[in-house]
């Protein structure tokens, strides 16, 4: 039964277009969302997902999926998310340290892109591959000549090339993918919203698998998450005015698939209670935000 209502939490996140997916880990994550309006063409084999113009999802729905829900209060309001984690044990990817060629994307979630070449960029992050895929037989031969090299080594100029050619970016983890078709953008702020990649090379030296401020249970590692949206911002980060049903939608999640101390120290908190730890006063924070939101609706 519980594989069931995760399944059915995935497909209902898979249905809504204003819901953002991420897979990665930390300093390293591709995201995916698609516009209410653009054509997503479901997955031509057993997988969860849908492929877009500028991008793709694949889900495996036979992965052993934990969701995690959690809120983090800040100064000014708070985040959401559902963490999607795997047993440390059961996470590992391949673990390449040098730039490495795979060979044929045989799981890419189009036909099309089937015959194209793999290449893994030899992060050694333990729970995604971060790849790129081409069909291009100079940008193929340019990787090739870089193979068994590091991505980030000063000798190694290949990086800078990568991002002028823009070859599609394939984040690969043992719950499923995320491709993005877009250009690769010089600024990670910049540009429309939707399939994007990032990957900052001074927070993956420190060798975390996600932030400090989210309460991932002891054991477990997080290999992407959900984003419902967000009742007081829109895709891009933007405020816009405070959505009950946004904020009470998230509220259901998070009292299914949250921790039950944390949003017990919630509700102590909106009581006036004091909590201790550093998650339960985020949690706190939250709250807080939170109330001001719906004390202004009157």
């Amino acid at each position: 039964m519980e594989h069931e209502a995760v399944a059915s939490l995935l497909a209902s996140a898979l249905g809504d277009p204003l819901t953002t997916w991420s897979l990665g880990s930390f300093g390293a994550v591709a995201s995916f969302l698609r516009e209410p309006e653009e054509v997503a063409m479901p997955l031509a084999d057993a997988r969860m997902g849908f492929v877009t113009a500028r991008g793709a999802i694949a889900l495996d729905p036979a992965a052993l999926v934990r969701p995690v829900a959690y809120e983090t209060g800040f100064a000014f309001g708070w985040n959401h998310a559902l963490a999607l984690c795997l047993p440390r044990d059961a996470c590992a990817m391949g673990r390449r340290s040098v730039v490495t060629e795979l060979g044929p994307d045989r799981e890419a979630a189009g036909i099309a892109h089937r015959d194209h070449i793999l290449f893994d960029l030899g992060l050694n992050l333990l729970a995604v591959d971060v790849c790129i895929r081409t069909g291009d037989p100079a940008l193929i031969d340019l990787l090739r000549s870089r193979a068994g090299r590091e991505i980030f080594s000063p000798d190694n100029t290949i990086a800078a090339q990568l991002v002028a050619a823009g070859p599609h970016r394939v984040f690969v983890t043992r719950i499923g993918r995320i491709e993005v078709f877009t250009p690769i953008r010089a600024d990670p702020n910049s540009g429309s919203v939707g399939p994007r990649t990032h990957i900052l090379p001074h927070i993956l030296r420190l060798g975390r698998t996600h932030p400090a401020t989210a309460p991932i249970p002891s054991g477990w590692v997080p290999c992407g998450a959900i984003h419902p949206p967000h009742p007081c911002r829109d895709g891009a980060g933007r405020r816009i005015s405070f959505q009950r049903a946004r904020h009470e939608a998230f509220q259901a999640l998070l009292a299914r698939w949250g921790d039950p101390d944390l949003v017990a120290a919630k509700h102590a908190a909106i009581r006036g209670e004091a909590v201790v730890g550093r998650f339960a006063r985020s949690a706190r924070r939250a709250a807080e935000a939170q109330e001001a939101c719906l004390r202004s609706e009157g």
